[in-house]
């Protein structure tokens, strides 16, 4: 490039960059120097891209003992900036600038690369690597900022970068990789997609605050990302569209503390498969519009939904099928309006409150070792009772060992006879027949003291009847004593003798009511046995 050639503004620049100084176009008005108003920049603030090529594929050499760079400010570059495949060794820093055209920075290896408060009618930087920095900080990118493949090996820092793509890709990041932090907060705001499949960050991912937009589609497609520390969506994040982390991996905490999600009919947040190494926090004012999903989801700490609102009218609010936690806090602001499905789902501790219960849930298969507050058995039969499914054993039998192994044996047996009166409701007539007479009788085995006041009923039953109507002798040659009490005792009594029932026999209808007698005190008898067995195997 022949030098002189070169605008005022250029020479400039081009004097100035051996030795890495800065070249500040601005008027020093902020009104006119608003990036905004950059059409109406005089021609002393244009730079041709074509010169800030020719520098930084080293058209000029830097001066011994300095670090040569392009560092401009408040300039209008027109042209194509093109470094598709390019080997550039020096730092680019423009502050301020408008771009005529969308750079195009494809497969080129970038020393570090400062864009900070330009604007641009899109960014390409496909397959780019960058050793050190990529830095947008307050830049206003339309058409879609490109970093498919792209490798960062320092920050990439998007703080208050508005991306505008609508019905398109705002961020296209797909299989990214940054070694340090990523910074997309401190007013960060995107229309269209932001994608991040498959993206892998060494540091900490920071939505803080960012403003999603793209409500006919995805706001945050980042399925399989990998990221090695915490994940930031909180601070006022929000996000009108899908947000997607399905199968991703965090190395820290995720956090959606005061999130608002919306996508109406549709799956707020996406989070099935994710694998989570300490908490998530979907807390603290979180609010959902739509399907919160973390079905087979990982947490190795606690997934805390404490002052949530979750919503989704005609369908699954939120599902956590399969779900493998140390601890579920599903305290919510206030009931779930939809459905809640912990099916399949594996928690150590399950923390929740009767006010925040859904309408309808979804139970069978659910593992929990400990309950808080375990409530009691008869609230607790209204918790299983909103299952949509209807009856299944599993949710009882379950519910059932965590009272037992919390020493509430009653209340054990409350559900396990809640368990088989419920069953009895998806029985066929005759079966429904003979529940009725085993609850009736026996409370199903699991009330053995109502099967003694039966004994006992039958024991005074009997003692008057044969009070009435002695049996005759069966020895008449012998004179024994005969008790009425003692007689319809030994009736009763299914092993031993009493002595009173081998000497007398009663005949007719008393003949079928002692064997009436003999058969009631044979089955209730074993009930009694059995359920005090159980309760000495207990103690």
């Amino acid at each position: 490039m022949n030098i002189e050639d070169l605008t005022p503004a250029e020479r400039r620049l081009w004097a100035a960059f051996p030795k890495g100084e800065s070249v500040d176009l601005s008027s020093g008005d902020p009104a006119y120097d608003d990036i905004g108003q950059s059409d109406q920049w005089g021609h002393e603030r244009v730079v041709r891209a074509e010169v800030l090529v020719a520098l930084l594929v080293g058209a000029v050499e830097s001066e011994p003992g300095q670090v040569a760079a392009v560092r401009l400010g408040g300039a209008r570059i027109t042209g194509s900036l093109n470094l598709g495949h390019a080997e550039v060794s020096v730092p680019l820093a423009l502050t301020g600038c408008s771009f005529d055209e969308a750079p195009h920075l494809y497969w080129a290896s970038m020393n570090s690369v400062h864009l900070m408060r330009c604007r641009l009618p899109g960014l390409i930087a496909s397959g780019t690597r960058v050793d050190g920095h990529l830095w947008l900080e307050g830049s206003r990118i339309s058409g879609g900022l490109w970093l498919d493949g792209a490798n960062i090996t320092g920050i990439l820092n998007m703080s208050g970068v508005q991306l505008s793509n609508p019905g398109g890709d705002a961020l296209l990041a797909d299989r990214l990789t940054v070694e340090a932090n990523v910074y997309c907060d401190q007013g960060f705001s995107s229309t269209g997609e932001v994608r991040l499949p498959g993206a892998t960050v060494g540091g900490q991912l920071i939505f803080r605050g960012a403003r999603l937009h793209n409500p006919s589609g995805a706001a945050l497609y980042a399925s399989r990302l990998n990221v090695a520390a915490n994940v930031f969506c909180d601070g006022g994040f929000s996000a009108e569209g899908e947000v997607r982390l399905r199968g991703a991996t965090v190395g820290g905490y995720l956090s959606f503390v005061g999130a608002r999600l919306s996508a109406p009919q549709r799956t707020a947040l996406n989070a099935d498969d994710l694998t989570v190494e300490t908490d998530i926090y979907c807390s603290d004012g979180f609010s959902a519009v739509g399907t919160v999903s973390f079905s087979g989801a990982r947490v190795t700490g606690q997934l805390s939904f404490r002052d949530a609102h979750l919503r989704h009218d005609q369908g699954t609010a939120l599902s956590l099928q399969r779900v493998q936690a140390e601890e579920l806090l599903l305290r919510t602001a206030e009931p779930i309006h939809g459905t809640a499905d912990l099916s399949y789902a594996r928690i150590n501790l399950l923390r929740d409150d009767a006010s925040s219960w859904p309408e309808r849930l979804q139970l069978d298969g659910l593992q929990y070792e400990t309950l808080d507050p375990p409530l009691t058995a008869r609230e607790r039969l209204a918790w299983l009772r909103r299952d949509t499914d209807g009856y299944a054993p599993q949710p009882y039998e379950r519910l059932a060992q965590t009272y037992r192994s919390l020493g509430l044996d009653a209340d054990g047996r409350s559900v396990l006879l809640a368990k088989a009166r419920d069953r009895r409701k998806t029985q066929g007539m005759s079966r429904k027949v003979i529940g009725f007479l085993q609850d009736g009788l026996v409370g199903y085995g699991y009330r053995p003291f109502r099967a003694a006041s039966w004994l006992i009923g039958l024991l005074a039953f009997g003692t008057i009847v044969f009070s009435l109507h002695k049996p005759d002798v069966l020895d008449t040659g012998q004179k024994p004593h005969f008790n009425a009490f003692f007689y319809t005792l030994d009736l009763l009594l299914p092993i031993g003798t009493l002595g009173q029932e081998m000497a007398f026999a009663p005949k007719g209808v008393y003949q079928w009511i002692a064997n009436f007698i003999v058969a009631g005190g044979l089955v209730l008898g074993l009930t009694v046995a059995a359920g005090v067995t159980r309760a000495l195997s207990r103690e």
